[in-house]
């Protein structure tokens, strides 16, 4: 297939461009810094190109001949309304205006209209978006949405960031140490939007993906700690305390929190109870990928760790 993957050039779009060039599929990567894929440039079947694609025209030339375009743009801070919503809207009708057949989407676990926080409002409203596109007058979309829940694996901005925190800090204040959730496997994520591509049965579809075993942040961050050699004492924060760190830290240069961010971790990051992952993939633990690049091992011993998981 030809495909166009919005996003490639992040820490889901890499590992899931990679697969995608190991099946055979051309990838298309559109990014206004290119040199951030430059990884991924030098594999025959991806193509980085320089591009805008909030720009109306570059999008509709970026669709021509495709047969699928992956939308993976999404943002923790900032402006959710036109990255979350006005963006997918904007996809979804170049797309169709380019005959683009498949439509894949990256949502978010607990993303609804009544969410606590503006992150998991704007990509409810994403969807309604797409999903209001879709089902417009002879379309000819077809359109599946993923909704995982925190993202783990070799280049994460998840576990990454609490184990640089506790290889300096002897102490670490935890907010919102009580909230839960459900933490997947990138390669796992990556794995079900690549199956999903032939799949009819994924259609107009929404999944909710996450791993096998729901962990409090607290066991999370003590868990980081143990494997890369820092464990600290942790201080839970009470929700006023909580609040106030993320105001605090929303004043730093791509602080690594923000109330919005305190407000989403209100509810529970879990799928339904039920759940199964789709497309009979059986999610990977925790426990069974992080010691490997969490660890201090060096990145032959991480490449060898993989090869023999996959």
């Amino acid at each position: 297939m030809n495909i166009l993957l919005l996003g490639g050039s992040g820490f889901v779009g890499s590992h899931l461009a990679r697969r995608l060039s190991a099946a055979g599929h051309g990838v298309t990567i559109p990014t206004r810094r290119p040199v951030r894929a430059r990884e991924l440039s030098v594999n025959p079947m991806v193509n980085v190109v320089a591009a805008d694609i909030h720009d109306d025209k570059q999008l509709a030339r970026l669709m021509a001949g495709r047969d699928a375009v992956i939308n993976l743009v999404g943002i923790l801070r900032g402006d959710f309304q036109r990255v979350h919503v006005a963006l997918p809207r904007r996809i979804a009708l170049a797309a169709r205006a380019a005959a683009v057949p498949r439509l894949l989407h990256m949502s978010a676990l607990g993303a609804a209209n009544d969410a606590p926080s503006h992150y998991l409002r704007s990509k409810a409203a994403g969807e309604a978006a797409l999903r209001n596109v879709a089902e417009g007058a002879a379309s000819g979309l077809a359109v599946t949405v993923f909704r995982p829940s925190v993202i783990f694996g070799d280049g994460d901005n998840f576990l990454n960031l609490f184990a640089r925190l506790l290889r300096v800090a002897p102490v670490l204040p935890l907010a919102c140490p009580d909230a839960r959730f459900q933490p997947v496997w990138v390669e796992d994520v990556a794995a079900a939007f690549a199956d999903s591509l032939c799949r009819s049965e994924s259609h107009g579809r929404h999944y909710d993906l996450g791993g096998p075993h729901g962990y409090t942040l607290r066991q999370l961050v003590a868990y980081v700690g143990q494997v890369c050699g820092h464990p600290r004492p942790i201080i839970g924060l009470s929700p006023g305390l909580s609040y106030l760190q993320a105001l605090l830290m929303e004043c730093l240069p791509g602080g690594p929190m923000t109330r919005d961010n305190v407000a989403s971790m209100k509810q529970d990051n879990l799928c339904p109870a039920g759940t199964v992952f789709p497309f009979g993939i059986a999610p990977t633990a925790l426990e069974a990928v992080a010691p490997g690049y969490l660890g201090g091992v060096n990145r032959r011993q991480r490449l060898v760790s993989y090869c023999r998981r996959v």
